[in-house]
Order: structure tokens, then C-alpha cells, then sequence
């Protein structure tokens, strides 16, 4: 048995121990994701899980969950929201019903550059950042897709060829582009493209070339049009009470790893614009340019959703409009 003068040593260095362990002690997030490990977004997102963990000295540690692996997309924001996970990424565009801001980046025509999509966020974020709060979370940064065309198993010369077409929507905005030129819209995640089309569940859609690229839409499509219509955003969101949690230098490594990840990410996007429709263009898809007749029927769609988008948005819509221009 230890005698007591044996015992104290023993117990100030198990109780140094703990000392030592409660200060390295390791915050783990959760950090859902829609799309696959492969695409640029997730890839930029496995890069900022990195910094973080370096710059905080292993402090804090972000596990990215690829392929709606751990929520479908139109759940990450709740989520994030709830407390189920402590960071996520989101595609805004999906949240336009909730509260018309979101859906900016979704309007046809608005923004139809990287540097227009830039212009944008600029005028986009004070009224989001605002609204989070309210919510309970922050926006870290927010990344565009590439220049948004139009998949179809069919050629197009003008929208009266989209009538009747089953039309993959996956925000408010692209299901009202389908009532709008007569398609019919079907509800397809990003994780689900390409069987839709494999299936005939779907036969058009508007997206990016880095979508396309995801499913291999190649195998069943032979058509894509680069309407450049909008460049919609993903955005990193924080549950803010997880992020006030951190203690003052974590904090200052998520904000400074989310402003190299923005920068990074707008770099990749602008890569992954070219690659994929080089890709998608090998594996024997049509990259065209729309018709005179497309261009002008998309143009029309536009004009008529950023009017009822701004009936709608009232006098956030009309301050986010007027930045812009």
C-alpha cells in the first residue's frame, strides 16, 4: 500500500494530466454535404476542414460528409439550424420559399458572369448575414457553380421545344422555368441525376457543366446549351452558438480558412467550368451555343421572374436589386 508521502506526487500529476487534457480538449463538427467527394465544392470544403484542423493545432476537427451522406440538401439547413450538425454547406437557391433572398442567384439573367455573381454576394450577404442571425447561425463564404446551360435529350431551337419535357427542378426557381416554358417539372437531387436520366425520370435540366460531369450525363444526354442564365451559390452556414463556443484564436482560424476558401473556391469553379464540358464534350455530348430564338425565349422567362420575384421580395429585394446595379 503507498504511504501518504508517495501518493501526493502521484496525485499532482494526475491532476496536471487533466488540466493538460482539458485545455488541448478536441471540438469535433459534423459538416454535411450534397454533392460528391470529387466535385470542386466538396473538394474546397475537405481543403478548409484542413486549414482549420492545422491552424488550431488539432483544436478542431471537421469531418466533411460527402453525397448527402449524412442529410439530404433541403435538410442540411435545418440541421445546421437545430444543432444536429454544427457547420453545412448549402445551395441557397434551395430556400428561395423561405424567405426570397436566397433565391437571388436563381434568377435568369440577374448575374450571368463570375464577376456579376461577385457583384451579387457583395450585396447579398449584409441582408443574409442579417436573416442568419436571426436564425441562429453565420455565413462563413459562399462559392458559385459555373455558368448555368440547358441539358436535353433533344436539340433546341427555341423554348416551345422544352413543352412537354420532363424537366428536372431542385429550387422553386427552376421548377417555375418549367411551368414557364411548358415542361414538366420533376424533383431531382444532385445526388440522383444521373439514374433520372438513365431511367427517363428526367430528359432536361439547367445546370452547370460540373453537374453534368458528376452524373456522367454524357451516357444519356446528347445536348447541352450554354445559356450562361445564372450562377447559383453554395454557401457554408455555422450553428452560432457552436461558433461562439470556440475560444478566440479557433474562431480567428474558421474565419480566416473561410476567406482563403471563398478565394479558392471561385479559382476552382472557374477551372471546373472548362474541364468538365471539355469531359462532358469527349464523352460525346454536343456543347452548343443556344439559338438567337433560345436565347431570346430564356430571356423573356427572366424578365418575368425578377418581376414576380420582386413583387414578392418587397424592400430587401428592391435594396439587393439597386446594389447591384
Amino acid at each position: 500500500m503507498l504511504t501518504k508521502p508517495f501518493l501526493r506526487p502521484l496525485l499532482a500529476i494526475a491532476a496536471l494530466g487533466l488540466a493538460g487534457a482539458t485545455a488541448q480538449a478536441q471540438v469535433k463538427w459534423d459538416l454535411p454535404a450534397a454533392y460528391p467527394a470529387t466535385n470542386f465544392h466538396t473538394v474546397n470544403l475537405q481543403e478548409f476542414a484542413n486549414d482549420i484542423d492545422k491552424a488550431s493545432g488539432g483544436k478542431l476537427k471537421i469531418t466533411v460528409h460527402a453525397n448527402a451522406s449524412l442529410f439530404k440538401a433541403p435538410e442540411i439547413k435545418r440541421a445546421v439550424q437545430g444543432g444536429q450538425a454544427q457547420i453545412g454547406e448549402i445551395l441557397l437557391v434551395n430556400f428561395q420559399n423561405e424567405w426570397p433572398i436566397f433565391g437571388a442567384d436563381g434568377l435568369p439573367f440577374l448575374a450571368d458572369s463570375y464577376d456579376e455573381s461577385v457583384k451579387l454576394w457583395k450585396a447579398q450577404k449584409p441582408l443574409l448575414d442579417k436573416k442568419l442571425a436571426e436564425q441562429g447561425m453565420m455565413v462563413l463564404y459562399a462559392v458559385p457553380w459555373p455558368p448555368q446551360g440547358i441539358y436535353s435529350k433533344k436539340p433546341l431551337q427555341s423554348a416551345a421545344d422544352l413543352k412537354g419535357m420532363k424537366w428536372r427542378a431542385y429550387s422553386p426557381a427552376t421548377s417555375r422555368i418549367a411551368e414557364l416554358v411548358g415542361a414538366q417539372p420533376v424533383t431531382v437531387q444532385a445526388a440522383e441525376v444521373s439514374q433520372a436520366f438513365a431511367t427517363g425520370v428526367a430528359e432536361s435540366m439547367m445546370s452547370s457543366g460540373s453537374t453534368g460531369w458528376d452524373a456522367k450525363l454524357h451516357e444519356h444526354v446528347k445536348y447541352w446549351y450554354d445559356t450562361q442564365a445564372w450562377l447559383p451559390k453554395n454557401a457554408v452556414i455555422v450553428n452560432k452558438a457552436a461558433f461562439d463556443a470556440l475560444d478566440a484564436p479557433t474562431k480567428a482560424a474558421v474565419t480566416k480558412a473561410a476567406a482563403d476558401a471563398e478565394v479558392r473556391g471561385l479559382a476552382a469553379s472557374k477551372r471546373a467550368n472548362g474541364e468538365s464540358l471539355d469531359k462532358l464534350k469527349g464523352g460525346g455530348m454536343q456543347i452548343l451555343p443556344p439559338s438567337a430564338q433560345l436565347k431570346a425565349d430564356m430571356k423573356k422567362v427572366g424578365d418575368t421572374m425578377l418581376k414576380e420575384w420582386l413583387d414578392k421580395a418587397g424592400a430587401d429585394g428592391k435594396a439587393l436589386i439597386d446594389a447591384l446595379k
